[in-house]
């Protein structure tokens, strides 16, 4: 019989704890004296490499700048790094397929909990970054030192079904009946219609990584629009195996409840149902720090500062902000004022906000990525034109 899941909180402070347990396969060429620690555990079909980079591990290599050296690991697709306390400068490179790629930065993670909600635990991260299938890495710190950096290497596998994902979540009717209403349908459409979802089931979430139960907004006030910034090279059967691995890291890594977005959108134009709860509920996500009470976070799959955004996955944000706003009589191309709790950005108090906006503009990040966030305009028109096609709130 296997034992119960421990508290998110309990497993954040293990792995920041970490310091003399043994490498377990993760780490084929940390056996060195002074090395690293590893801790590699699978579950949910995902492996999992947490390694501590401790003063011993990374090495001086110039002014302000200490490096781990190249490194031989085992099998990954996702990388990210974690810490407590203000941001480092971080680079990485990694190996695949024998070859070295060139450094890249990696960017702080600005989506999450709002500060000092439940399950806010105090840890932050890098954007993570998906990849071939790698089997080297050399970390760069740039600037201050952290003395808690842990690296954190992700392999999701793959399952059969991967590949032949299709939505098990159908379209809902356009009438005033939808998927969380006892009333029947009307002849006269009154809502604009649920689009078809993909749900948890179908990238595999595993249940036990969660922590507690979903809580539910008052209201929903706006959609915030993200990007992962995970990477632009995925192919569809790629899609449930990023998912499941950002969930293992937001969840596991970082120490929240559940993954932060409510949606995911990738490039093919598929909407996934991210956190748990019930896709036609107000959900509070973990993605845009001190606005998380009253809105819907919709994150599309990709980095946007580097690449456009397809068209099929700005029709499905679309289609989404004006199911999720249609429902509580927002305008889409409106504003709203809404209640900061406290970021980046915005300190504690009343803003005035665009109902769909991006994510820069409620935190200071680059999230959505320029081509994404120039899109924004359009989205808004189009979604007030879809709302008002069904008699809805234009």
């Amino acid at each position: 019989m296997s034992s119960p899941p421990l508290p998110r909180r309990t497993l954040v402070t293990r792995a920041a704890a970490l310091s003399t347990v043994p490498a377990i396969g993760a780490l084929a060429g940390w056996g060195a004296p002074g090395s690293a620690a590893a801790e590699t555990t699978r579950s949910g079909g995902v492996a999992s490499h947490e390694i501590a980079l401790g003063t011993q591990r990374l090495q001086r290599s110039g002014a302000g700048r200490w490096a781990t050296g190249r490194l031989d690991t085992a099998a990954y697709r996702m990388l990210a790094l974690t810490w407590t306390g203000r941001a480092p400068g971080l680079r990485v490179r990694t190996r695949s397929g024998g070859r070295w790629s060139s450094w890249q930065a990696l960017r702080v993670l600005h989506d999450g909990p709002d500060t000092g909600s439940r399950e806010d635990a105090g840890r932050r991260g890098t954007d993570p970054l998906w990849l071939p299938e790698a089997d080297g890495v050399e970390v760069l710190v740039v600037g201050r030192r952290p003395g808690d950096l842990h690296l954190v290497l992700l392999d999701p596998g793959s399952r059969p079904g991967d590949a032949r994902a299709r939505a098990s979540i159908p379209g809902g009717r356009s009438g005033a009946a939808q998927e969380d209403s006892d009333e029947p349908a009307r002849k006269k459409p009154r809502r604009s219609p649920r689009p078809r979802l993909l749900s948890r089931k179908d990238w595999g979430a595993d249940g036990s990584w969660r922590d507690g139960k979903p809580v539910m907004c008052r209201t929903i006030q706006q959609v915030h629009v993200h990007h992962t910034a995970s990477g632009n090279d995925y192919s569809r059967g790629d899609v449930p195996a990023m998912i499941r691995s950002m969930y293992r890291y937001h969840t596991q890594s970082l120490g929240w409840s559940d993954i932060g977005y409510n949606f995911l959108v990738d490039k093919f134009g598929r909407t996934w149902v991210g956190r748990a709860g019930g896709p036609g509920k107000p959900v509070r996500g973990a993605h845009t720090l001190g606005f998380n009470n009253t809105s819907v976070g919709v994150a599309v799959i990709g980095n946007f500062e580097t690449s456009g955004v397809s068209g099929k996955a700005v029709t499905a944000v679309v289609k989404l902000a004006a199911w999720k706003l249609d429902k509580y009589g927002r305008r889409p191309s409106g504003r709203v004022r809404v209640y900061s709790t406290g970021s980046d950005k915005h300190p504690k108090g009343w803003v005035r906000l665009r109902v769909i906006d991006g994510h820069r503009d409620t935190n200071d990040t680059a999230c959505p990525g320029q081509s994404l966030y120039k899109k924004l305009p359009a989205i808004r028109r189009r979604t007030r034109k879809r709302a008002k096609r069904y008699g809805g709130t234009g």
